[in-house]
């Protein structure tokens, strides 16, 4: 009986600290911004294996750290394309949904990267290098790069990603690598579209 309540207990504790962190979440971290239900839905299409993929969905982490990595303005840079542009509206005819692979890059202050994890600056650095590597044989980047990075992370609809790696992702070719890294809250990524 001890066992049954510690573990439902548990369940309730990490439900209500998951709906804090979505909740929590300011609206320039995505546009527009889906229901609880379908962003749930979404990034269980997003993610075939919990350890293998980049979380889709928002990590147990506080505001309060993601703010350590915020821009020279204050506000975060994932409404900003890696050349500086605001995220434009995505093409009429660019797909409801992709699959991708992604290489991640983490850095201090980045979910799920460790605590003793480079630089933002080092993260960068390292991504622009293996922007090559991907291009030339993505399944080594992939190797090369950090925890969460995978040659294929699923199919993910419109409006679950942040809004510069959505745009980035959505305006590829098939089999097209991204030519500059992307900052999400995760770490740099580079993308590859699957299909």
């Amino acid at each position: 009986m001890q066992r049954t309540s510690a573990i439902g207990l548990g369940l309730i504790v990490a439900l209500g600290l998951g709906l804090a962190v979505v909740l929590g979440r300011s609206p320039s971290q995505r546009t527009p911004a889906p229901s609880a239900s379908s962003s749930a839905k979404a990034s269980a299409s997003v993610i075939p294996s919990a350890s293998a993929a980049p979380a889709a969905s928002v990590s147990a982490q506080a505001p309060s750290d993601r703010d350590a990595d915020a821009d020279d303005s204050g506000s975060e840079s994932f409404d900003v394309l890696p050349d500086g542009r605001k995220v434009p509206e995505l093409p009429a005819n660019a797909p409801k949904q992709v699959g991708f692979g992604v290489v991640v890059v983490a850095y201090r202050g980045a979910q799920l990267a460790a605590p003793d994890a480079r630089s933002k600056e080092e993260a960068k650095a390292r991504a622009t290098l293996l922007i090559a590597e991907a291009k030339r044989d993505f399944t080594a980047a992939v190797a090369q790069g950090d925890r969460g990075s995978t040659k294929d992370a699923g199919r993910v609809p419109r409006d679950v990603l942040e809004p510069a790696p959505e745009y980035v992702l959505f305006t590829l070719t098939k089999g097209e690598v991204s030519g500059e890294p992307i900052d999400t809250p995760r770490g740099y990524w580079i993308v590859r579209r699957n299909d």
